[in-house]
């Protein structure tokens, strides 16, 4: 009887268990909808990152909370999860490029190319290598992208965030208020040096005195001279931080004479970048002159002056030497150089560049457009545009039965098409294609099995 008591106990404390298990089931179950079929489902989304990398630009970061109330961002640049990308995958050295979206809570100016939504293109050198090699690299990346655009005359500022700290520093800064002051000094390019003082001053509790002697210093702007002379400064020059970023700026500069870009390259103290993440050089590339003409009077440019397009900085990076050891569990660093394009900025210079000048802009990569002369060759034009395709060629026609010529015609001149293929019941008994010239309005007849090399030649040749 003892046995069997026991095995009902044991019995009972299954049946309570399983009890248990069923009702955090049927919990879990309402949780999610029932048999509705209206799930709610829950997502766990990853861990957010962001926080203490943009300095006081973080307050530009779109904060979001998810249901459980956990802190998640949309992506504010593409730097901070490359570092995270390197830190998680174990990633010591890569050469890469990314262009994809970002988001800023700014205020749009749409004229100057800011949005709240926009592309940028990246550019990093992740790896442990000899000093200011890769960082000329992207420099002379960004100079020859801006170059090979045409978008007008340029210059790319460049400093380091040590010699930085060693101004501030040898100023008598306090180091807590290293970053903000950096950031104050960020806005040298918007502002004047009265208003930026003003907000050390008032905002930041610096003295007039500290703030006088960063403003000597923050004026100086000139080449690997300049790095020479702030070497034997008596104030600088006490700061191993300053020391160690000046030799590097003068071993940049020999490295960009080399490269042939130091003719655009300048090395300017005013520059900050406020971002928290870099650690030593840093840069910083402004449009000087767009290049669009804005008329030959004054009136003339007087009244273009409110279209005219003003983006300023247009590419900006540096070296951020200790941001991917934040994500590693060991706290691992992989020394980092990059730059970032801002595109939507370089669009608007595009876009105002190409509304002023007389040329055609091709809105297409198409190279020749298949017409008809007459009604029904709705075949024919199928027959040939296949062939084209097959030969490679670009080739495109309109999706009607039997469109006008004349109308086949304008659209070729309004999206740029250089050439016509023009099909008519005398073409097709002579075996040949009339090719037009979209930009001479010259006609040519073409036998059918020259096309594709004449086709080849006259594009090539544009």
């Amino acid at each position: 009887m003892l046995g069997l008591t026991t095995r009902f106990s044991f019995l009972a404390l299954c049946v309570l268990q399983i009890d248990e298990e069923v009702a955090k089931l049927l919990e879990l179950k309402a949780q999610l909808g029932g048999d509705d079929g209206k799930h709610q489902f829950v997502l766990k989304t990853a861990k957010e990152t962001l926080t203490g990398k943009y300095g006081e630009d973080s307050k530009l970061i779109y904060d979001l909370k998810d249901q459980g109330g956990e802190l998640l961002s949309l992506r504010y640049d593409l730097t901070v999860p490359f570092a995270r990308y390197l830190a998680m995958n174990k990633i010591t050295n890569i050469k890469r490029y990314h262009i994809a979206k970002v988001y800023r809570r700014d205020n749009p100016a749409m004229t100057r190319g800011r949005y709240r939504e926009f592309y940028q293109c990246d550019f990093d050198i992740a790896g442990q290598y000899d000093a200011m090699i890769p960082d000329a690299e992207c420099l002379k990346i960004v100079h020859e992208i801006l170059s090979e655009l045409e978008l007008g005359d340029f210059c790319i500022k460049v400093n380091d965030r040590r010699i930085l700290d060693g101004m501030f520093a040898v100023c008598g800064v306090p180091i807590d208020k290293f970053r903000t002051i950096c950031s104050t000094v960020d806005k040298l390019d918007k502002m004047a040096w009265a208003d930026v003082k003003k907000e050390m001053v008032n905002e930041k509790g610096l003295s007039e005195e500290v703030a006088d002697q960063i403003g000597e210093y923050v004026s100086m702007q000139g080449g690997m001279d300049l790095a020479e002379r702030l070497l034997q400064d008596q104030k600088l020059s006490q700061s191993k931080q300053a020391c160690a970023g000046l030799s590097d700026i003068k071993l940049l500069f020999s490295y960009l004479q080399l490269l042939q870009v130091t003719d655009k390259v300048v090395f300017d103290l005013s520059l900050a970048r406020g971002l928290d993440y870099y650690t030593g050089v840093i840069y910083e590339a402004v449009l000087t002159q767009t290049g669009v003409g804005l008329g030959s009077t004054e009136a003339q440019q007087e009244a273009h002056a409110e279209d005219s397009v003003s983006v300023g900085s247009v590419a900006g990076g540096g070296r951020y030497d200790g941001l991917v050891g934040m994500f590693d569990p060991k706290g691992r660093k992989v020394p980092c150089v990059g730059v970032s394009i801002g595109i939507e900025r370089i669009f608007s210079i595009m876009e105002q560049k190409a509304e002023a000048s007389a040329e055609k802009v091709r809105t297409t990569e198409v190279q020749v457009m298949v017409v008809s002369a007459q009604k029904n060759l709705l075949q024919e034009r199928l027959k040939l545009v296949s062939d084209l395709w097959n030969g490679g060629v670009k080739a495109e026609m309109m999706y009607k039965k039997n469109p006008k010529l004349l109308s086949q015609l304008q659209h070729c001149e309004e999206a740029g098409i250089p050439l016509v293929a023009i099909l008519g019941e005398q073409e097709l008994k002579d075996g040949v294609v009339k090719l037009r010239v979209v930009s001479t309005r010259e006609e040519f007849d073409i036998c059918r099995a020259d096309l594709l090399a004449e086709i080849r030649r006259r594009t090539s040749e544009a």
